[in-house]
């Protein structure tokens, strides 16, 4: 009894284990995906900000805005394009490697272009420009080969397959296409001396056959048998 009472409590206590962790995974779950829809959130809300900032001042203030919009973009294309192209092959794994280096460089950049956009002395925004226009262009330029590196095998991936399906297709239409029409087989010659088909269902013609191939009986009767020189006459039977 104080086994099973053990076994029990043993389940109790596993069931309690499993279900706390479910729901420190779940939520978990929850949090990061609320992180990220803040994140992306924050993220829409930051570039419709810039955005309005390009357009709206003019110098310094609105270049800075356009190089952090162009900087921004350029590095989330590449990032989406690169992670979805891995999943489907694997040698893009070093570019991505490359990517998150560069990504530190881009962040760094992107960093002080934020910084700059509260700047109050116009003469060293303009000073800095033609060095952060370059950073940004060094950065934008490679992240923009990855990305349309990683594209353009993909695309070549994509052609080779559609070539060789096409020829698959091209080869399997032709068979279907090729078709011949199945003469019926002739019949087979009679073979020699075969005895004559019946004239009717059930009956079978008989040929008469010769005196020659009649063949002999093998004991003749006595009437009937050889007679030979040295056989003696029989005599007749007596009556008395």
């Amino acid at each position: 009894m104080e086994v099973v009472i053990t076994v029990f409590a043993l389940l109790f206590l596993l069931f309690i284990g499993l279900g706390a962790y479910a729901t420190v995974k779940a939520v978990g779950a929850a949090k990061r995906g609320v992180d990220r829809t803040i994140a992306q959130a924050r993220r829409t809300v930051e570039d419709h900000t810039l955005r309005a900032k390009s357009f709206a001042q003019l110098g310094p203030g609105g270049e800075i805005a356009q190089l952090r919009l162009t900087l921004r973009a350029s590095m989330r294309a590449t990032q989406d394009a690169l992670y979805a192209g891995a999943v489907e092959d694997e040698s893009l794994k070093e570019s991505l490697g490359l990517f998150e280096r560069l990504s530190a460089h881009g962040h760094e950049l992107d960093a002080d272009l934020k910084r700059l956009e509260s700047e109050p002395d116009r003469d060293t925004l303009v000073a800095r420009l033609p060095e952060l226009r370059g950073r940004t262009e060094r950065i934008t330029q490679s992240a923009d080969s990855l990305r349309w590196a990683a594209r353009d095998r993909a695309r070549r991936f994509c052609d080779d397959d559609l070539d060789t399906l096409s020829a698959q297709i091209d080869v399997e239409a032709g068979a279907l296409r090729h078709w011949t029409r199945t003469e019926p087989a002739p019949a087979p010659p009679p073979w020699p001396n075969a005895p004559a088909a019946a004239d009717g269902p059930g009956m079978r013609q008989h040929t008469p056959h010769t005196a020659e191939e009649r063949p002999a009986p093998a004991i003749a009767p006595p009437t009937q048998r050889p007679a030979y020189p040295w056989q003696k006459k029989p005599r007749p039977e007596s009556t008395t």
